[in-house]
């Protein structure tokens, strides 16, 4: 166990995670602020809570500098079970989405999961990677009951959509671009960068898709 915590302890933090870092905390900044304004000055308030994950269902993007980050804190902060547990939640995920990818009904898939895949880092209704959650997980929030995610994500649904603050996305988006430079320095096409968040987990720390 010492030798293990000691490896995990001699990671060091790189510069591309030192950015993402910095970028975070600028973002979540923001972030407050205009939460901050939108309670003072418009009466809206975030319904999102820890336990409310519903959005945790959607197909969550990030970029390569995140991917990084990401990785890196798994590396340095999980152990050997919560690892593996990782990586099986991890290909669960990819295999359930090709199956979806493939086009199969809802009538075909039955008895090949309970659920619709959920992000593979969502343990106990929580995010296991909060503080490097990525950017569009942490500029998220709506200000409608949490139900109303539950319906929307869930299944097709006649009923009110969530009401996403969407200035949180305006006065954030900017915040970013330190991010896109990192990226287009090392001669990376941005646009063509973004991939879900479980098909970055798998390539960063070298899991083999299933087939």
């Amino acid at each position: 166990m010492a030798s293990i915590q000691r490896y995990r302890a001699s990671i060091p933090i790189t510069p591309r995670e030192r950015r993402v870092r910095d970028v975070y905390d600028r973002v979540d900044a923001a972030t407050e602020r205009e939460l901050g304004r939108l309670r003072g000055e418009e009466g809206v308030v975030s319904n999102c809570k820890r336990g409310c994950c519903s959005c945790c269902g959607q197909h969550i993007q990030m970029n390569p500098a995140e991917a990084h980050a990401l990785t890196q804190y798994i590396k340095r902060m999980f152990s050997m079970p919560q690892i593996r547990s990782l990586k099986r939640r991890t290909q669960q995920w990819l295999a359930l989405d090709g199956i979806q990818r493939k086009g199969l009904s809802p009538v075909d898939r039955a008895g090949l999961s309970d659920n619709e895949p959920c992000c593979p880092l969502l343990v106990d209704c929580a995010c296991s990677v909060y503080p490097v959650r990525p950017i569009i997980c942490r500029t998220h929030f709506v200000s409608s009951d949490p139900s109303a995610c539950r319906r929307a994500y869930r299944e097709p649904s006649s009923e009110p959509a969530p009401i996403a603050l969407m200035s949180i996305l305006h006065v954030t988006q900017p915040l970013a671009k330190p991010l896109r430079a990192d990226i287009e320095a090392a001669g990376i096409d941005y646009s063509r960068s973004i991939m879900l968040l479980p098909h970055w987990l798998a390539m960063e720390m070298s899991w083999e898709f299933p087939e």
